[in-house]
């Protein structure tokens, strides 16, 4: 079976003086105006990936606001291909010129109707049709499950001391390289041992510090999951305060805190495996979107 090649890019904007920009890059050896993307290097992470190849095709490092519709298609021999996109917007420091010419020779900042017409493929057209129809962000909130620990059974001491194990470390790690692209201001875990461990590798490359609060654990008791949940959609709104928080919180508390927030009965679409997580983007008190990382 051919394996299936995968790439990152994203719809990078910037504000202009009658509404917003989007970055379109000239490819020589193809003749084709495209959006920024390319193929991610081993194991790196799709967002990683998205970022970097924004940088090294426009010159602009972008700072993720939301995950949009990813693009499948056939290439040429029959081997598939996957897009992972962002939504980015291009952050303050100044540009610097695309790493490689013969790949990007023109980098173009166009509204979004002259980016449409610009475009040569049907898929970048609709990415950018779907990102004009979105409300301005003004907050993200990162929401991370922490990441494996062993079994509970296996361990003799307090759950709450249970440690991350070697595939939990990897995880960490991994999950520290992707959450590091939206520059968290803020990092806060649940009061287990692993929760704070799934941020550490986060907290060094931010030199940031980790907070503790409960609100964000496992209660003791499952009949005080409801209360729980509330009460940590409810801290989540106070930390909607325009710095960028990275949260690591328990299996039981995510999927029905993510249900209540998006207005859902069933928190089964929402269950995050171990060392995974998503992002909450909102614009001004309303979540707009939830994209898994």
């Amino acid at each position: 079976m051919t394996e299936t090649v995968r790439a990152a890019g994203g719809v990078l904007w910037r504000p202009a003086d009658d509404g917003i920009e989007i970055c379109v890059v000239h490819r020589p050896y193809l003749r084709d105006w495209s959006l920024p993307k390319g193929k991610l290097d081993g194991s790196e992470h799709a967002l990683a990936a998205a970022v970097r190849e924004v940088l090294e095709e426009t010159g602009v490092r972008g700072e993720p606001q939301l995950r949009l519709p990813g693009v499948a298609y056939t290439m040429p021999g029959g081997v598939p291909k996957t897009v992972d996109f962002w939504l980015l917007r291009a952050g303050d420091g100044p540009a610097v010129d695309p790493q490689d010419p013969t790949e990007v020779d023109a980098v173009v900042w166009l509204p979004p109707r002259e980016a449409i017409a610009r475009l040569s493929y049907p898929d970048d057209r609709r990415l950018v049709e779907h990102v004009v129809t979105l409300p301005p962000v003004t907050g993200l909130t990162l929401l991370i499950r922490h990441a494996h620990a062993g079994r509970r059974k296996d361990f003799a001491g307090d759950d709450a001391l249970r440690p991350v194990d070697d595939r939990g470390r990897a995880e960490a790690e991994t999950m520290a390289a992707a959450a590091a692209v939206f520059a968290p201001q803020r990092l806060i875990a649940a009061t287990p041992l692993r929760c704070r461990q799934t941020l550490e590798p986060l907290a060094t490359r931010l030199g940031l510090p980790i907070a503790t609060e409960s609100t964000f654990a496992e209660p003791g008791d499952p009949a005080e999951l409801p209360a729980r949940v509330k009460a940590a959609a409810a801290r989540l709104v106070e930390l909607r305060d325009g710095r960028r928080t990275a949260i690591c919180s328990q299996g039981k508390v995510i999927p029905s805190l993510l249900a209540l927030l998006d207005g859902a009965d069933d928190p089964a679409p929402y269950k995050t495996p171990k060392g995974d997580g998503w992002v909450l983007t909102w614009s001004g008190d309303r979540l707009v979107a939830l994209s898994r990382i």
